[in-house]
């Protein structure tokens, strides 16, 4: 009985995780209408424009990513909603950026089955199914959330002034940036055996590090893009063709055909140009490098941002290099908080120490063995990287 207890009390909170996510997903489509509308009235077109390149790009880039990953399980569906429309009504859900929301349903679904009527098999497909949700926020999170945050504080500055609509959108994606860093971690450690997990100060590092240099970047590129907004693009090419190589050159193998693999390594130079994640196994040399290059960059973003100030001074900030020391030392910080983490609490396994079955090319289905969160293939090779 006391397990019992237990696994109803995991998931009603698993439940309730998954609403909260949904209704913060909802809100922050209402405050990108309303930072869109209202941006549009103040005749800001310049600022509108890139505000709807940004919510339409990602929006695309998920559902193409949701799309395939049901084309790679063969379309075998896994909720009763699913199994609703056929291939052809799914393919144009996803057109109309509608894929997203439909994995939500799927997962609403069976999160209710499990929570009311007691059903286990219910709340471990609930499970697996919310590890593909985590990947696509997982995305969402470095191809919207992240420019949103960066284009927002650019606004504050060059405007020299607190717009609610802006300073509230910019929360907005800190919080959805906080979000994903919490529920990515949450992720990965159901692969962890039991023995390996840790305790919440393990999940505090965590979260500390990666938010305070994902910060410390994107204040970083938000005060370039105030003084030199023209060669902020120029700046991110660059940078994404060289993260995008090194990608490439990591040999990553996420997606199950080539044409998805030179997606995702688009994707991961993206997601790069605001903070590392591990593509692939033995990663440490070239996490070190990353990090050296992003820190050299930073330094050259805040020079020049210094230089544009004092040569045409604002009242908004009054000590500019003081303002950019304090960038500059707070991704350090964060550095810090990283090797903290990984020297005490960063679990280093092999690939067959981490829970589930080795990837297959099909799921087990059947009654005997049980869908299990840890059966999702893409978040284990995740995992892998991530620990092995």
């Amino acid at each position: 009985m006391p397990g019992s207890e237990d696994e109803f009390k995991c998931c009603t909170r698993d439940f309730l995780f998954t609403c909260v996510n949904l209704l913060s997903f909802l809100l922050d489509i209402g405050l990108d209408i309303w930072a869109a509308v209202s941006l549009y009235k103040q005749k800001a077109y310049v600022y509108f424009s890139l505000l709807l390149l940004f919510l339409l790009a990602s929006s695309m880039l998920v559902q193409v990513y949701s799309w395939l990953w049901y084309r790679y399980d063969d379309f075998k569906m896994k909720t009763k909603i699913e199994k609703k429309p056929s291939q052809c009504q799914l393919k144009l859900l996803h057109v109309f950026q509608l894929g997203i929301f439909f994995r939500y349903a799927g997962v609403m679904e069976k999160s209710v089955q499990s929570l009311y009527r007691k059903r286990a098999d219910a709340e471990s497909v609930a499970k697996f199914l919310r590890q593909d949700l985590r990947i696509l926020r997982f995305i969402e999170t470095f191809s919207e959330s992240a420019p949103q945050l960066a284009l927002m504080l650019t606004i504050i500055l060059d405007k020299c002034r607190l717009d609610p609509v802006t300073v509230l959108k910019a929360i907005g994606s800190t919080l959805s940036i906080a979000s994903f860093l919490t529920t990515y971690d949450h992720s990965m450690r159901t692969f962890l055996p039991e023995k390996e997990k840790h305790h919440m100060i393990s999940l505090v590092f965590y979260f500390i590090w990666n938010l305070v240099l994902i910060s410390s970047r994107i204040a970083a590129i938000a005060l370039f893009a105030s003084v030199l907004p023209c060669f902020i693009f120029a700046h991110f090419i660059c940078s994404w063709l060289v993260l995008f190589f090194f990608a490439w050159r990591s040999k990553t193998n996420f997606m199950e055909d080539p044409r998805g693999e030179w997606l995702y390594r688009t994707t991961v130079g993206l997601i790069w140009y605001f903070n590392w994640f591990s593509v692939a196994k033995g990663m440490r040399i070239r996490s070190v490098l990353y990090h050296a290059y992003i820190l050299i960059d930073i330094c050259i973003l805040c020079g020049l941002w210094c230089w544009k100030m004092s040569t045409d001074p604002s009242d908004f900030v009054t000590h500019p290099l003081t303002t950019a020391a304090c960038v500059v030392a707070v991704y350090v910080l964060g550095l810090l908080f990283k090797v903290i983490y990984y020297t005490f609490f960063h679990p280093n396994l092999d690939k067959d120490k981490l829970k589930g079955a080795t990837i297959t090319e099909e799921q087990p289905e059947d009654e005997e063995r049980p869908l299990k969160a840890t059966d999702n293939k893409r978040m284990r090779k995740l995992a892998e990287n991530f620990f092995c």
